[in-house]
């Protein structure tokens, strides 16, 4: 019947719900705990523990972290400057190869079409077809190009790569370039629409046949 007897015992009470939800508290992240639903055919879920978590983790970083060997971006910046700068380089000496290469080879190109194609054309003297109409300046893009190659040739040929200045060939060939392939491309629309009714004629079709079979 004491009041002071009552609270004594609640207190107690109290403290004992309190340490028993500490000691789950603490079983809780210290052991894997399964926890399962009452519904049918519900296979439940699973909570990791604290432990499985962090060996999770560290198991995962290890996985991502750079295998030996493979270059990262603080092994690269441990090249010393005389590696990047001969890496640099050697891309740079491809670079102007396949430039040369890629108009040697354009060069190739426009010959067949001016021997094989043109002059055969010009040389029948057929009526009602434009040689000249169907294609436009080509001779002259032709000695633009040779122009530039030549250019190149003189800028790398017995030159050391650092010393072949690539900038300045296309600064002086800048004018004529954009003079000839200005009439060019202007005149290439019509010369196309020309080509399709020089198709459409059996006998200039004849022509352009020959020219074709030529040149394969």
């Amino acid at each position: 019947d004491c009041p002071g007897k009552e609270g004594v015992g609640g207190r107690r009470r109290n403290l004992a719900l309190l340490r028993n939800k500490l000691y789950m508290v603490q079983r809780r992240k210290t052991e894997p705990v399964v926890e399962s639903t009452t519904t049918a055919g519900d296979h439940g879920t699973l909570r990791r523990s604290q432990s499985d978590r962090t060996e999770y983790s560290q198991k995962l970083q290890e996985k991502m972290a750079p295998q030996a060997g493979s270059s990262s971006p603080a092994t690269l910046l441990q090249e010393d400057e005389g590696q990047v700068s001969r890496r640099m380089m050697a891309k740079r000496v491809k670079i102007i190869a396949e430039l040369m290469q890629t108009e040697k080879d354009y060069i190739s190109d426009l010959d067949l079409c001016i021997k094989e194609v043109i002059q055969p054309l010009r040389n029948k003297q057929i009526a009602r077809f434009d040689v000249d109409g169907l294609f436009s300046n080509i001779e002259l893009v032709h000695q633009v190009s040779a122009k530039l190659l030549s250019l190149l040739e003189e800028a790398t040929t017995d030159v050391e790569p650092p010393m072949q200045i690539i900038g300045e060939v296309f600064l002086q060939i800048k004018g004529p370039l954009e003079d000839t392939y200005k009439i060019y491309c202007y005149r290439h629309d019509d010369a196309h629409t020309m080509l399709e009714s020089y198709e459409k004629d059996e006998e200039l079709k004849q022509h352009l046949r020959h020219c074709v079979q030529s040149l394969k």
